[in-house]
């Protein structure tokens, strides 16, 4: 196998190395943008979910991958991003406008809450994520004015000029969004801001004592994360139609922290492949008792040792079961797996 040594910055961040990324590239796209010819709706409002999901991850990813801070309150910033765009929609606001906002809305709250990270850190940040999440469900269910804790419809898209189908259309406005934030975080973590988020990972003392601001690289992070949750949260709430605060629930957050273990801390690669896995566990695991003879075992495990109400948790039982697996055998996730298969064929027969 030849070795190629890179010799510049712009070498680090091409996309394709060789023709044959581009060709299988080419293959994903055409079978994204084709899909909806010859799918029903339903599969596409998965890959909707799928898509949201996967920009939540590179975001969380970017914090706790890349910088070694942990949180577990980004179903908060999800939130305010979901109602900062439909309130701004509700008002007349654009699209692009609404969108923007709620990103940059949660951005600032994420500064806000990175605050705490230059005190703490591990399970004390951990801890004060947490409060936060459950803060911001319990104050948007006070407001009145946000719909309170009966919730808030949200107000289709003006899509029509697309000429195609409202699921559709917006079908192709989230995939394209999503692939955009993907290749933009892939440079991200290559740039010179990106390094420094490893090296404070890493060290923060040696990161520290190498000239690298804590406090700028820090705070950055948990805003640049909370962007991208509340980009996703506006995304969201345009694919739902309708929130209330029980959609952001701490649950929310503990998946989307699953979700990037899943797939793999650090690595882009690894938090669209957690998002796509996760998300289709989660929507089977909803229907598990469904499953011949398993099912029967569930229901039957349930009523011997558990409250019966407790089965509609078999999932999260599940998917528990499938971190501590991952993180016992493939500390690196999917990611890891996909690298040594990758690495067996380029070596392939020897």
């Amino acid at each position: 196998m030849r070795l190629k040594l890179k010799q510049d910055y712009f070498e680090d961040i091409e996309l394709f190395e060789d023709r044959v990324p581009i060709f299988w590239s080419v293959v994903l796209l055409g079978f994204l943008f084709a899909l909806p010819f010859f799918v029903k709706s339903y599969y596409l409002t998965i890959l909707m979910l799928m898509s949201v999901n996967a920009i939540v991850a590179l975001g969380l990813n970017l914090l706790v991958g890349n910088t070694g801070q942990i949180s577990l309150g980004h179903a908060g910033f999800v939130a305010i991003g979901a109602y900062t765009a439909v309130l701004l929609t509700k008002a007349g606001a654009p699209f692009i406008v609404s969108f923007a906002a709620a990103g940059v809305v949660a951005a600032l709250f994420g500064i806000l809450l990175g605050v705490p990270s230059l005190k703490l850190e591990g399970p004390y940040l951990a801890i004060a994520t947490l409060a936060f999440g459950l803060a911001v469900t319990v104050i948007i269910g006070r407001m009145d004015f946000l719909g309170g804790r009966m919730g808030v419809s949200v107000p289709k898209l003006s899509l029509k000029w697309t000429g195609l189908k409202y699921d559709t259309s917006l079908y192709y406005l989230i995939i394209i969004i999503t692939i955009l934030l993907t290749i933009f975080t892939r440079n991200f973590v290559k740039s010179r801001i990106g390094r420094a988020f490893q090296a404070i990972r890493d060290s923060d003392i040696a990161a520290s004592s190498i000239g690298i601001n804590l406090t700028k690289y820090k705070l950055l992070s948990f805003g640049l994360s909370a962007t991208y949750a509340g980009l996703a949260g506006a995304l969201w709430a345009f694919y739902l139609g309708f929130i209330s605060p029980t959609n952001f629930n701490f649950i929310l957050s503990i998946m989307f922290l699953a979700t990037i273990v899943v797939g793999g801390l650090g690595f882009v690669g690894g938090s669209i492949m957690g998002a796509v896995v996760m998300t289709f566990l989660n929507i089977q695991l909803e229907n598990i008792t469904d499953v011949p003879i398993l099912g029967s075992l569930i229901e039957k495990f349930s009523e011997a040792f558990m409250m019966h109400s407790a089965i509609s948790n078999v999932s999260w039982v599940f998917t528990g079961l499938i971190l501590i697996l991952i993180v016992l055998f493939e500390p690196m996730g999917l990611y890891g797996i996909w690298l040594r298969v990758k690495l067996y064929w380029k070596t392939w027969p020897f």
